[in-house]
């Protein structure tokens, strides 16, 4: 199981920390150290949509209004840490730690 995110993130912790002890092997991906891939980027997009842009963050906070009209794809690329988070790969490939993501995730 691959939990896409960054270590400094409270919600992150919390669903890395809550699928350890339900018995999953979860790997942390760091997505400032490690970026997404284009592919990868993609297939979040494809899957999620405009609700992979965290538009409540302080990165989005910080980018201009030219900035800000790129798409989706290039913001990813270029800012990481706009990613909503996390994303994780196991069951399912789900966004978010609500307990719509938990229950798919067996939790």
């Amino acid at each position: 199981m691959i939990l896409y995110g960054i270590p400094t993130c409270d919600t992150c912790r919390k669903a890395k920390k809550a699928l350890e002890a339900a018995g999953h092997q979860v790997t942390l991906r760091d997505v400032r150290a490690e970026p997404l891939s284009g592919d990868e980027i993609a297939e979040f997009v494809a899957q999620f949509g405009e609700r992979i842009v965290n538009r409540a963050s302080t990165t989005w906070r910080g980018l201009t209004e030219v900035e800000r009209a790129a798409s989706v794809p290039d913001l990813l690329a270029a800012h990481p840490t706009l990613m909503k988070r996390p994303v994780i790969r196991g069951a399912q490939l789900t966004l978010g730690w609500d307990k719509a993501a938990q229950a798919a995730q067996g939790l």
